[in-house]
């Protein structure tokens, strides 16, 4: 992975080591350097997290009616086109019921990838550990919605396939097609973004602003894209799991 460190991170290990090795203890971790224990991906997902609530915050102060702004208008554009596409991968009674999850994640990946293009910044999603993060929130998530929404029998149900005398095969097959999920989730999110980051950089020092400007809204777009991608795939998911034929 790409290791320079940021300088927030930097700051965060000048300043708040003892805090960052206290939280670590809190999950029986310890830092390989007691100095250090701030990592870039930690850093730049509480950065992240941070500026989700400012958005929020001030879209909250300054939402009207009569005279929306250009931030109304950016996050109402969102809100409609996640809406969309959750009304065509789910119903529309079922899926608005879990736009607010979908647009949570859309925006915190959406930011996390093009934090990397920012100057001294680190995206957090080349670091395995968010995408898997965000990976097995969207697991579990599908997961307890299909068992609240049909019972634990009715939603255990479709693993043993259609067939009751295909069970000792299709259930094995289920159960490994379900737990990969998350693993192709954060396989696929990681390696585009890590790749997009390592890309601009290469180019970046060997040419002049012209090329790297090219790759800077590659990247930006591969941002988008995959942010859409992980959020669409978990619409899919979350449709099968509130299926009625469960």
């Amino acid at each position: 992975m790409i290791t320079h460190e940021a300088l927030l991170t930097r700051l965060f290990n000048t300043y708040l080591a003892g805090l960052g090795n206290w939280l670590l203890a809190l999950f029986h971790q310890t830092a390989a350097d007691a100095k250090e224990p701030w990592a870039d991906h930690m850093v730049m997902q509480l950065l992240v997290a941070a500026i989700m609530i400012v958005l929020f915050v001030i879209l909250r102060a300054s939402l009207s009616v009569d005279k929306p702004g250009k931030m109304q208008h950016i996050f109402e554009l969102i809100h409609g086109f996640i809406k969309d596409q959750s009304d065509d991968q789910i119903d529309h009674h079922q899926g608005r019921r879990h736009v607010v999850i979908f647009e949570t994640l859309f925006i915190f990946i959406l930011i996390a990838n093009l934090l990397g293009i920012v100057p001294m910044f680190v995206s957090p999603t080349q670091s395995v550990a968010v995408p898997a993060g965000c990976a097995l929130i969207a697991f579990f998530y599908y997961n307890l919605i299909g068992l609240k929404k049909n019972g634990l029998w009715k939603y255990t149900k479709h693993f043993f396939g259609p067939i009751w005398w295909l069970a000792p095969i299709m259930f094995p097959i289920e159960i490994i097609s379900h737990l990969a999920r998350p693993l192709s989730l954060t396989i696929r999110l990681f390696a585009n973004m890590y790749a997009g980051e390592l890309v601009f950089l290469v180019f970046l020092n060997m040419t002049f602003l012209a090329i790297p400007a090219i790759f800077m809204g590659l990247h930006v777009f591969v941002a988008v894209l995959q942010a859409y991608i992980f959020v669409l795939l978990m619409m899919i998911y979350v449709a099968g799991a509130v299926a009625e034929e469960h």
